[in-house]
């Protein structure tokens, strides 16, 4: 791997590209929720090591202007990395749908997670080369390093070098500036400051709900597991036999049948799905309203800006 790229091109990194790789890989790395005893995880020189750390893949997009690249956004990429294959109609339907909605962007690239580029990272690197014929790299560094001042994110771009006499591609590193436009440091600057409701705590009121939901069930069973006991004492003989008692259970296991039917399960599943997609839509109307918010402040800012300078003028 060659020290720096030789190829004169001016990249600009939004912030937003940062943001959706580290999500991707948060999202990624908590749904795989590791073992504590398999999971291996050693701090080296003030950097935490984890070398069950997954891997993530997707697509860089934006526009290049002459010698000036800036890359805007990104999204994910379905990867197999046994066979070093992408997932072919669903990158069509993604590069597609955002080209219906920003028809100026177009893929610059891919990007993934580690702490360097790898062999295995060329064969991605080749599979977009029908696509856009020189991508580049971007790669973000997951692990934790309180010494480091910089972003741990790197550019590569890919060059063509003759070694022992064989012409082989290679990644070379390449300086990139961070690129933003006024929406972009409101946002950044909003979400940083975000804190939660209760004063500080990390539980939320979703939380709350689903804590409580959970201490519902625990006792449910609870209690259930005492009559189950007290039903076996009672079949070995070492509890005497209450008539009174056992119509009273007789009476709760009749409703058992009933929730294990087809119809209850159908009924069920259509209640969670009605319940999910009606708290996805009240999260993205109060996301709508949060922005719609931010925007108006924005433009009350920049409308008294303005009109620092002198007198409005009416027509």
């Amino acid at each position: 791997m060659a020290s720096s790229s030789s190829s004169g091109l001016t990249f600009k990194l939004h912030p937003l590209v940062i943001v959706n790789i580290s999500d991707h890989y948060t999202r990624v790395k908590s749904q795989l929720n590791p073992p504590p005893l398999t999971s291996t995880s050693a701090t080296v020189n003030g950097v935490e090591n984890q070398q069950q750390a997954p891997r993530v893949y997707g697509c860089v997009i934006g526009v290049q202007r002459g010698r000036t690249v800036e890359i805007f956004n990104s999204f994910e990429l379905l990867y197999d990395p046994s066979t070093h294959s992408l997932d072919r109609p669903f990158l069509k339907k993604k590069q597609e749908l955002y080209k219906k909605v920003f028809p100026h962007f177009y893929i610059l690239g891919w990007y993934s997670t580690g702490s360097d580029a790898q062999e295995s990272d060329m064969h991605i690197h080749r599979a977009l080369m029908d696509i856009n014929e020189s991508p580049l790299y971007v790669l973000l560094n997951p692990a934790i390093n309180p010494a480091q001042k910089d972003l741990p994110v790197t550019i590569y771009e890919s060059e063509l070098h003759v070694i022992d006499g064989i012409p082989q591609l290679i990644f070379v590193r390449s300086s990139y500036t961070i690129e933003t436009v006024e929406a972009e440091r409101i946002s950044v600057d909003h979400v940083a400051h975000l804190k939660p409701s209760d004063g500080g705590s990390a539980a939320t009121q979703l939380a709350a709900h689903l804590t409580g939901i959970h201490s519902a069930i625990k006792m449910l069973n609870s209690r259930i597991r005492v009559l189950h006991h007290y039903l076996v004492g009672m079949q070995k003989g070492d509890i005497p036999c209450e008539n009174s008692l056992l119509r009273q259970v007789s009476s709760l296991l009749r409703r058992l049948p009933a929730i294990e039917s087809e119809k209850f399960q159908d009924d069920f599943l259509m209640e969670y799905n009605d319940t999910l997609l009606i708290t996805y839509l009240a999260m993205f109307t109060n996301c709508s309203s949060t922005m719609n918010e931010l925007v108006d402040k924005f433009n009350t800012a920049y409308d008294r800006h303005s009109r620092r300078g002198g007198r409005t003028a009416f027509i």
